[in-house]
């Protein structure tokens, strides 16, 4: 019997140990910086520029190891995402290779992309992406902005309810892909890993994807690690929700909408009810009053 309560306060210990260990990491983990979002607020729209710069640095740099299987080619010359004219779509389609088939032969085959394939993933499958990269599978990017994120925590989630400010998981993403740094004095990193000081656990399996100078830009804008990881992100949080533009502009009209009907029934209970009071109020002026001649 005393087996048993030791064997129960040493897991207990154990358990309260961990927790205790994943609050200080928690704690020691800062909170991404809040950016400047051409798409956040009620109001909010996407940059097309900074989509199609976006796009240019996943397809150079993150398309190598991430997949993006809910997205299809013609989605990029859809309203409200990067609009890329049908024509280029097409050519940017073209220019993958997509597994199709059985043919004839019963055989498997490789053909030029269609605007209505989706992006094709750079691995045949999960095991020999894990394979590839130390174990650790690289996560589908199709809608790892509205995945990932962090809490703010009391009281700024209040504020962040009021604002209507939902861009926590792209602040994430832009944190972390600038947050690469030199490990602190004492901090051990696992054979194969990164330091990233927005990261969890600051452990990273994920090499540093970006630096400056890395992909041409052809518009002007600026070709700095910063100016990726920003529109890498905007690019990512539109694969997220390419239909972002379109709920907020429902959105708005809907409640147009609603105050212009609140305020025609308003309007109408007065008129209603006022028709019906107005014969009980001249019946009370007509009746006598006690006590008067």
């Amino acid at each position: 019997m005393m087996k048993r309560h030791a064997l129960a306060l040493a897991l207990a210990g154990l358990l309260l140990g961990a927790g205790n260990g994943a609050a200080l990491a928690a704690e020691a983990t800062p909170q991404p910086p809040r950016e400047k979002w051409t798409f956040a607020g009620p109001f909010g729209k996407f940059d097309r520029a900074q989509l199609q710069r976006g796009f240019k640095v996943y397809r150079e740099v993150c398309a190598s190891c991430h997949s993006m299987s809910l997205l299809s080619f013609r989605n990029l010359a859809e309203r409200g995402g990067p609009e890329f004219t049908r024509e280029q779509a097409t050519v940017i389609a073209s220019e993958y290779k997509v597994k199709d088939g059985p043919n004839d032969q019963g055989e498997m085959f490789e053909r030029p992309g269609r605007l209505a394939d989706r992006f094709p993933s750079p691995f045949a499958n999960e095991a020999a992406a894990r394979a590839a990269n130390g174990g650790a599978a690289p996560p589908d990017l199709s809608v790892i902005a509205k995945a990932r994120g962090y809490e703010r925590g009391f009281p700024w989630f209040l504020l962040d309810m009021v604002t209507q400010y939902q861009e926590h998981g792209a602040d994430y993403i832009n944190a972390l892909l600038k947050g690469y740094e030199d490990p602190p004095a004492g901090f051990t990193l696992p054979s194969g890993a990164q330091y990233n000081k927005y990261f969890p656990g600051h452990s990273i399996l994920m090499p540093k994807p970006l630096n400056d100078g890395q992909v041409s830009y052809t518009d002007g804008a600026p070709q700095t690690l910063d100016q990726y990881s920003k529109d890498v992100t905007a690019f990512l949080m539109w694969a997220a929700e390419p239909h972002l533009e379109a709920r907020k502009r429902i959105g708005f009209q809907v409640i147009l909408f609603l105050l212009i009907f609140a305020g025609l029934l308003y309007f109408t209970k007065k008129k209603v009810w006022k028709e019906l009071e107005a014969p009980a109020e001249r019946a009370r002026g007509q009746t006598p009053v006690e006590g008067s001649p």
